[in-house]
């Protein structure tokens, strides 16, 4: 992502006149929709559509691209200042980050919940250790956490937290609280025990940011 809050699409190579450069190009001065097939593993793509090539940086060797709203806000001349800037930033993370994100942390974690091993993916969400809305809640599978509905709500409310040593606990509050099998099964008997589930390294939660959270999370107990 530039500071502008668009992201880039990198030329193939460093030719401008190969083929697939000038389609690109074509592409973006007819204004032409086009789906970008986002890689989130290997063979394996996240469409995004449809998306605008909006401007061409040549020295850098890439165009820029902007979701349909965006592009034709873009074009209209509008003049492009903080408060724009912003508007543009979080659509392009709903629209365009979000899509990969979820595709990228789901994929990662074998679409199951790190907390319990819930594997219904309807249940499931690509939860964010440090929020999209923080400067440093980069949309990176290292900043994820796939979590059942319960337990991203229970994350996010500082209900359940996250060790960086990758172990949960439970509020001390709601420990002492009795109020059905949920509670009882879905929350107290997780505390002090490890994720469930885990990606392979390179994909596992940053523990910096975890400890991030973890801090957050001590600090409302």
């Amino acid at each position: 992502m530039g500071d502008d809050g668009l992201l880039r699409y990198k030329w193939r190579g460093e030719d401008p006149d190969i083929p697939d450069n000038r389609a690109l190009r074509e592409a973006m001065n007819r204004q032409l929709p086009l789906i970008w097939f986002f890689g989130v593993e290997v063979a394996m793509y996240q469409p995004l559509f449809p998306v605008y090539l909006i401007a061409e940086e040549p020295q850098l060797h890439q165009f820029t691209v902007a979701t349909s709203d965006v592009a034709e806000l873009i074009g209209s001349g509008t003049n492009i200042n903080e408060q724009m800037k912003r508007y543009i930033q979080v659509q392009s993370k709903r629209r365009l980050h979000q899509p990969v994100f979820r595709a990228s942390v789901m994929q990662a974690y074998g679409t199951r919940c790190t907390v319990c091993a819930l594997g219904l993916g309807q249940l499931l969400d690509a939860a964010h250790i440090i929020p999209d809305h923080d400067e440093a809640g980069i949309p990176s599978v290292r900043n994820g956490l796939s979590l059942c509905k319960i337990h991203h709500a229970a994350f996010d409310t500082q209900i359940l937290g996250v060790r960086p040593d990758f172990f949960v606990e439970i509020r001390t509050d709601l420990l002492l609280e009795h109020d059905g099998p949920m509670l009882q099964y879905g929350l107290q008997e997780r505390h002090g025990k490890e994720l469930m589930v885990l990606p392979k390294s390179a994909s596992r939660p940053d523990p910096t940011l975890l400890d991030v959270a973890y801090q957050k999370f001590r600090n409302s107990a």
